[in-house]
């Protein structure tokens, strides 16, 4: 990752206070010239496209017509810098990559992953610098079919249960949605919580002081959710 390059673009959009602009130039050198271009990046895009281009890279993957197989492609420019256009939430589940469920290459999709898909400081940080350093103009929540960290949760809900090793504290995060789920009595249990658990996380992420909020509030920054079907490969917002 290009510091350099992601100082500039922070700065240029405006996203940093005047102070931290000005001790980020002085601990790093100055720029090099091909990094100091007025050009526009490739990810500002507004992020009702942003959007659109993961709903359309789904259709492709959902129909088995991916466009995305050379990977080789663009690695010269890459090693430059990454410019990329939405940021991924994604549960931890080796059945789910966003990169796949996009039809996205390499530089396109920011992902931060952690097994029940919910937002905890490290995630936080993670896309507040996808959001203000990157550029990213468009945060994705996304759960998945039958979530073995969720039924987790239902589990321990239930039976009053304890997990062995750091196990509970990916329980803790998502009990909230179970309980949710459950006031609703749902006929799937499983499905309503998973899609609860998406739907608090994107709240969270609406109001997550300082820097995604105001960049919400500003109209630069969009936040949704949505459940990936392992069965078809199709997301679904909820």
């Amino acid at each position: 990752m290009c510091k350099q390059c992601d100082l500039m673009r922070f700065s240029r959009r405006g996203l940093l206070t005047a102070g931290l602009v000005t001790a980020a130039a002085a601990a790093f050198p100055p720029l090099p010239a091909w990094a100091q271009s007025a050009a526009p990046p490739p990810n500002a895009i507004s992020p009702d496209e942003a959007l659109a281009r993961l709903q359309q890279g789904n259709a492709r993957y959902a129909a088995n017509a991916p466009t995305n197989r050379d990977y080789a492609a663009g690695r010269v420019a890459r090693a430059q810098g990454q410019y990329p256009f939405a940021s991924i939430v994604s549960c931890a589940d080796s059945r789910l990559a966003p990169e796949l469920a996009f039809d996205q290459g390499p530089g396109e999709l920011f992902v931060v992953r952690v097994a029940g898909n919910f937002i905890n400081e490290d995630g936080l940080a993670s896309l507040e610098y996808g959001a203000a350093v990157l550029g990213v103009p468009f945060i994705m929540v996304l759960g998945h079919s039958k979530c073995g960290a969720v039924d987790a949760t239902i589990k321990v809900v239930k039976d009053g249960s304890t997990l062995p090793g750091h196990l509970p504290s990916l329980t803790n995060a998502i009990r909230p949605a179970v309980i949710a789920a459950q006031a609703k009595q749902p006929a799937d249990l499983l499905a309503e919580a998973t899609a609860e658990n998406v739907r608090l996380n994107v709240k969270s992420l609406l109001v997550a002081k300082p820097i995604l909020s105001e960049l919400v509030t500003a109209g630069k920054l969009k936040v949704a959710g949505a459940v990936y079907d392992i069965a078809t490969g199709k997301v679904m917002p909820v």
